[in-house]
């Protein structure tokens, strides 16, 4: 269970608009690199220097530690754009006290060459583990939360964690193709909402 997420739920009671993207995507691969092109800054700049990315139906499918066949080459692309630090993936399976023994982490980080964040609480409550990884990495280029992306198919937990963090958010639609009916309406009408 994620009680960071279900605890921070209740943030949305007072600010609803933690759970907008700022730029809603079909799937991964409509990912435009370098992200800061994907973004409208509606006045703002976007200077995207590292991206934090979601594993399950981001870019694998859930509970495989595998970049999801038809999304190799993009995968490929984003590590390019964005080497060394400035990628991690942070998942709410691997790295996290569900992967007790990191085997989970250490799999996902020899099938991806990326870096997964080990962190103690689930998203969107782990975002401070997040600044600190980039914060001790020189490399990464951020000097400022808007310097980050965050990638991930979950409002309530990719988003808010990006909104949390004064971080930018792009939601995906999950690698999964089957959903429930309620799920699909739910991130329907969310996504209507998007900034």
């Amino acid at each position: 269970m994620n009680i960071s997420a279900t605890i921070n739920v209740f943030r949305l009671i007072r600010d609803p608009t933690l759970c907008l993207a700022h730029c809603t995507i079909p799937s991964f691969n409509d990912l435009q690199i370098p992200l800061s092109k994907a973004i409208n800054g509606r006045g703002r700049e976007v200077d995207i220097q590292a991206v934090v990315l979601d594993k399950d139906d981001c870019f694998a499918k859930s509970k495989e530690n595998i970049v999801f066949e038809p999304y190799i080459e993009k995968f490929k692309s984003l590590r390019t754009a964005y080497p060394g630090s400035r990628l991690l993936i942070v998942s709410n399976s691997a790295g996290t006290g569900d992967d007790p023994n990191g085997k989970e982490a250490e799999a996902l980080e020899k099938a991806t060459g990326v870096t997964v964040l080990r962190h103690s609480t689930k998203k969107p409550g782990c975002w401070p583990e997040v600044l600190r990884y980039f914060h001790n990495a020189p490399d990464a280029g951020v000097i400022r939360p808007s310097q980050i992306a965050i990638v991930g198919d979950r409002l309530s937990t990719d988003v808010m964690m990006a909104s949390m963090m004064g971080s930018w958010s792009i939601c995906v639609g999950p690698v999964a193709k089957q959903r429930a009916l309620v799920g699909v309406h739910a991130r329907t009408l969310l996504r209507s909402l998007t900034v």
